[in-house]
């Protein structure tokens, strides 16, 4: 029992990463985070 609560536990977490992959690598938001790194690359201190 306690196997195939980490197995589905396992199962879900690389679920998520997955979709969280996805989502990261769109068009429009890696966009906006390569905007967000360029500005913080270009402040000033």
């Amino acid at each position: 029992m306690v196997t195939s609560e980490y197995a589905m536990g396992i199962v879900a977490a690389v679920a998520f990463a997955v979709v969280l992959y996805k989502v990261v690598t769109s068009g429009p938001v890696s966009t906006e985070l390569q905007n967000i790194v360029k500005e913080a690359l270009n402040a000033r201190m």
